[in-house]
């Protein structure tokens, strides 16, 4: 092979192994590479599946196997975490093909990763339900835009995750799925509203999952789970085919056990899409590939903003504030100049940015409209009316659809002149700081008890009430306890400008790979 030839192939390698695993002498390659290093599910990645299917220690089958024996091993029994609502009945046959087909032809970039959805994401061969008993049974017409993009890279939809009901809440309980539990320790809860998301992905139900942002609701799982979770700038990843909060708050991220792969997943979801108009602001926004960019040296020179007035100062936030600091000190030997400072603005802004009380009611009547007929629950008024949400989320959705012409409401635009007041004042904040991006704590106190019927003091509102994007990342654990062996996992969180999304991910990728936080749940072991 020649010199030339030779970085191509290893260039391509570097995006997907499986994009020449037709070509022998690639696979030869792979085989004498990876001889020695048998498969290991566990904390498994993308790189560590493809190159297993290379060099043949690995079928798509087998994987998927694998995964669903530990769903039926952990998820109803053992711990009995309750994050999984629905396992797709087709996903051994779907892999059967693809193990005939491996070879044949190009593959995509996640060609057999198999892939869990929260289960508000609209898929064409599994009911959509929310969370709800009264939609148990509701099979959308089509795939959400993000979910036909997965499967096209070659992805497998594994199983769909339980939620907070429709996403209204943080702690993840819902009519169908029921409380969702915390992995790392049982008496807690896995964050919300994507927790089942979170518990799944930790708990190594597959390689990669996904989660809906109107608050913090994929980072949340994120902190909770010693997960990374990326909350994509407005305008960059399509909603259209997902239950939905709010017309301005909901985006929508992956959730990984590493940035790489967090960045691959976010590679396939970003793009245009004509039924959500809002991505034409994305157009040309992307790198080629998120996770091709990824630099390991990102913290050096960068100038790091630590926003002291998003940490706590009590008691009940030491064990927070001390992971923080050692995230700090790391950022700091890669390199980094933290900056501590205060913005006040924040304070006075942060209870006013939220729409969705505004903006929910004609959200879900355009969501049902799209379902069409066919399905149980046929608009939102039938939906309240059927009064089969859990308690809390049924208050919420009788509030939002007492919302009449809400987005003309004068309380709804002062919240929009908020937004755009809370965004102005970060940006300038930054301008003047010469901040790469912001470090806080994504919670200010460790992911609550199961039974308390919220999360409080989160800080998603930087993010969620000026559209700019976030990457939160496993930062540390708690002192460990007889409930949490490990301690409680503790999520660090960047925010930085518009589409900056490639930088925030290299600084969280730099982190991860100096300090190697993650560790993963010792309630859900390997099975034997």
């Amino acid at each position: 092979m020649t010199p030339p030839l030779k970085k191509t192939i290893s260039l391509l390698l570097n995006i997907s192994p499986l994009l020449i695993a037709a070509l022998p002498f690639a696979a030869h390659a792979q085989t004498a590479a990876n001889k020695a290093k048998p498969f290991v599910l566990e904390e498994a990645t993308i790189q560590s599946i493809h190159a297993a299917f290379a060099n043949k220690t690995l079928t798509c089958s087998a994987l998927v196997k694998g995964y669903l024996d530990r769903i039926e091993a952990y998820d109803k029994q053992g711990p009995s975490l309750r994050s999984i609502i629905t396992i797709n009945p087709e996903a051994l046959n779907i892999a059967a093909e693809k193990d005939r087909q491996y070879g044949k032809s190009p593959a995509g970039s996640l060609y057999c990763i198999p892939i869990i959805l929260k289960d508000n994401y609209n898929t064409f061969d599994m009911p959509t339900s929310g969370g709800n008993v009264a939609m148990k049974n509701s099979v959308p017409p089509a795939d959400a835009f993000t979910v036909n993009k997965m499967r096209q890279a070659g992805a497998i939809i594994l199983a769909k995750t339980n939620l907070q009901e429709f996403a209204r809440g943080g702690v993840t309980i819902s009519s169908l799925g029921g409380q969702t539990l915390n992995p790392y320790d049982l008496t807690r809860t896995p964050g919300g509203s994507s927790g089942g998301t979170g518990a799944a992905i930790a708990s190594n139900f597959a390689t990669l999952g996904t989660g809906s942002d109107t608050g913090q609701s994929v980072r949340s799982p994120a902190s909770a789970n010693s997960l990374v979770g990326i909350r994509p700038t407005r305008g960059l990843v399509s909603r259209n085919g997902v239950i939905p909060n709010s017309f301005t708050q909901d985006e929508l991220g992956p959730l990984a056990r590493t940035v790489t792969d967090a960045a691959h997943l976010l590679d396939v979801m970003v793009g245009y899409d004509p039924k959500d108009p809002i991505t034409s602001f994305g157009i040309g926004k992307p790198p080629a590939s998120y996770a091709a960019g990824l630099n390991a040296n990102a913290l050096k020179g960068a100038r790091i903003g630590v926003m002291t007035n998003l940490y706590g100062k009590e008691a009940r936030h030491a064990e927070v504030n001390k992971v923080m600091e050692q995230v700090i000190r790391t950022m700091e030997a890669k390199g980094a100049t933290v900056v501590r400072f205060s913005l006040p603005e924040y304070d006075k802004l942060a209870p006013t940015v939220a729409t969705s009380q505004w903006e929910g009611r004609p959200a879900m009547d355009k969501y049902f409209a799209d379902l069409g007929p066919g399905v149980p629950v046929t608009s939102y008024r039938q939906l309240v009316d059927s009064h089969s949400a859990s308690p809390d989320v049924q208050k919420t959705l009788e509030s939002e659809i007492a919302e009449v012409d809400g987005m003309n409401n004068p309380k709804y635009k002062d919240r929009t002149l908020s937004r755009e007041q809370l965004r102005l004042a970060v940006s300038a904040k930054m301008a003047e700081l010469k901040l790469d991006a912001i470090l806080y704590p994504l919670q200010q106190i460790l992911v609550v008890p199961a039974g308390d019927r919220d999360q409080p003091e989160r800080n998603g509102a930087l993010s969620y009430g000026t559209g700019f994007p976030a990457v939160t990342f496993p930062g540390g654990y708690s002192t460990p306890t007889a409930s949490a062996p490990l301690g409680v996992p503790v999520g660090a969180e960047l925010l930085g400008r518009e589409y900056s999304e490639a930088h925030l991910l290299s600084l969280a990728y730099a982190v991860e790979q100096a300090a190697k936080t993650r560790k993963a749940p010792l309630s859900v072991p390997p099975l034997k």
